[in-house]
């Protein structure tokens, strides 16, 4: 039978069929001969809408619409893991591979995972066991250092009524058969198939108590976020975005990252490409592509696409949460996804808001860092999903709709300061912009890995940064000399704090990465400076005279002189300061 949806018009990546009843909201299609792919998004009694996911160029009217009857899904199994996905789930390097073409013809339909790869299967149940959604029946060695669990549909349970032997198997191979309640037997493979915009089902979702460890000063001491949490790293062109979290997805204690180059500059995402590869995960000695997968959308690529890459990237990070890991995201940038929902809104003539996005963008925000959290999963393990979102403020302003509307749905915001950049001050974080709502949460666990209350060290500098800002709005009024000692001692112990604490090397072997341990007493140890000091110029002490303290130039050198395996250096410096700013107390005091 011939088909009768055809195209009736076409603009840009919005395609329109006439008279239509074939289609459902949120079905997947393939438009024209070359089959495009597509999602309808808009249906009325005359006019069905189709967002597709590719180049339209040279796409005609007349040309027929084909219907799948499932809505926008991707493929989970083994082989995610190490690769390279566009927006809408297609592996650029097999494309790559079989086209001898670097840039993606249209209407390649390429597998997610190769059909032909071997994989080493174990499986874990038998004959007569009974499963529910989201238990695991198989597991694989999906790299060397993560092991692929296969799960049962969230929506399916039943008794086990046959079961491969253990060997090797096709990713589309059946492994094992699940009969249901009303007899009716379903083929689980090492694969299925899940749409992007449903989340997937958990049992609860569980108060996130634990931090997300990134290794970097900035963040873990002073605006910590915890596993399963939510944060934006706004900041203009320039600021240090993809350099932070570059940072992050390397050195965090998360299992596996999901890197989504959303709309970005294609040198960007290129370096990306290069780089991951060759990065050593510094957890296992082996190559950080082994835990990661990157979603490569840049902004040349169709901008549909690039609205569908973070549902795509967050569906692949639940999968993994359910198997019990805990996954960090890194979106870089919502901004751009949030232009390509602007773009599409006014192709379709929407009524735009503020600054032209569509009214629903808050709510589009709110849904994606909601699919964020710590839960515990159905097959009753718990994994987590990290989510942290760049945004790009065109200019650097923050009161823009998309920094705003991202401020409201996330709990961590890590301000990044174009000035601070310009000073070369890496990671440029605002230390008076940027907030965290994960310090209570997270208490407990730093109180049982620090020495001393952390809450209270951290109050206590992030007091003095306070009292400093005021300090220097006068010293630019009247200039340094105009004040008495005790308060120059707090514009110098600020800014010890800043270039030995939270100024960080990226490049250098011990400065690159900082644990909590030698957080902690890297930060007790300036406090100590501060205490100690302040009680000597009580005494009468020029602060000359304990600036120029020996100990206090190591102090200022320990960030990039003591490693991280020998902590207690940072012990017998604290103990050297404090002990030589008594005696010149001492000295005064008599």
């Amino acid at each position: 039978m011939e088909n009768q949806d055809v195209i009736y018009g076409i603009n840009g990546p919005v395609v329109t069929v006439r008279n239509s009843r074939s289609f459902s909201m949120m079905e997947m299609v393939f438009v024209g001969k070359e089959r495009l792919v597509g999602e309808i998004i808009g249906i009325t009694d005359k006019v069905t809408t189709i967002q597709v996911y590719e180049e339209t160029t040279g796409l005609r009217p007349g040309e027929p619409v084909f219907g799948t009857g499932s809505p926008m899904n991707v493929t989970l199994g083994p082989g995610i893991l190490d690769n390279i996905f566009d927006g809408i789930e297609r592996p650029l390097k097999k494309i790559a591979d079989d086209s001898g073409s670097v840039f993606i013809s249209r209407g390649s339909h390429v597998p997610a995972l190769d059909p032909d790869l071997l994989w080493e299967v174990t499986v874990t149940v038998q004959v007569g066991d009974e499963l529910k959604g989201g238990a695991i029946y198989a597991e694989c060695p999906e790299t060397k250092i993560i092991r692929h669990k296969c799960l049962v549909p969230p929506s399916l349970s039943g008794t086990v009524t046959k079961v491969a032997a253990n060997g090797k198997y096709r990713a589309n191979d059946t492994v094992v058969e699940l009969t249901d309640a009303k007899g009716n037997k379903h083929e689980l493979t090492l694969c299925q198939r899940w749409p992007i915009r449903t989340p997937r089902p958990v049992t609860e979702r569980m108060q996130p108590r634990i931090p997300l460890v990134t290794g970097q000063r900035v963040i873990d001491t002073l605006f910590p976020v915890a596993k399963g949490g939510t944060a934006a790293i706004p900041g203009g062109f320039g600021s240090g975005k993809t350099m932070t979290q570059h940072s992050i997805a390397q050195w965090c204690d998360a299992d596996l990252i999901v890197y989504i180059g959303c709309g970005e500059r294609g040198n960007e995402m290129t370096d990306v490409l290069r780089e991951f590869p060759e990065l050593i995960d510094p957890r296992t000695g082996h190559s950080l592509m082994e835990r990661t997968i990157l979603i490569a959308n840049t902004s040349n690529m169709p901008v549909s696409a690039r609205e569908a890459s973070i549902y795509t990237g967050i569906t692949m990070a639940e999968y993994y949460r359910d198997q019990g890991y805990h996954v960090a995201i890194m979106a870089d940038s919502t901004s751009r996804w949030a232009e390509a929902l602007r773009e599409l809104s006014g192709r379709m003539e929407e009524m735009p808001a503020e600054e032209g996005f569509p009214a629903y963008l808050p709510t589009r925000i709110a849904q994606f860092y909601e699919r964020a959290g710590y839960m515990e999963n159905l097959n009753d393990t718990s994994g987590s999903v990290s989510v942290i979102g760049a945004v790009s403020p065109p200019g650097g302003d923050f009161s823009e709709p998309v920094t705003q509307h991202t401020r409201r749905f996330v709990r961590c915001f890590w301000g990044l300061d174009r000035q601070l950049a310009s000073a070369r001050h890496y990671p440029a974080i605002s230390w008076l912009d940027s907030y965290s709502e994960y310090l209570v949460d997270v208490e407990h666990w730093w109180q049982d890995h620090s020495e001393g209350s952390w809450q209270e060290s951290r109050q206590k500098i992030m007091d003095l940064l306070q009292r400093e800002v005021r300090l220097q709005q006068i010293v630019k009024l009247v200039g340094p000399d105009a004040l008495p000692d005790t308060q120059n001692f707090i514009l110098e112990v600020c800014s010890l704090f800043k270039t030995a604490f939270l100024q960080q090397n990226a490049f250098d072997e011990v400065d690159r990465y900082c644990p909590p341990e030698k957080q902690v007493k890297m930060l007790n140890a300036i406090l100590a400076y501060w205490e100690r000091g302040s009680d000597a110029i009580a005494k009468g002490v020029p602060m000359v005279k304990i600036r120029r303290l020996k100990a206090v130039q190591e102090l200022a050198r320990i960030r990039l002189s003591v490693p991280n395996d020998e902590l207690e250096q940072i012990d017998r410096i604290q103990m050297r300061l404090e002990r030589s700013i008594d005696q010149i107390g001492g000295i005064y005091e008599h």
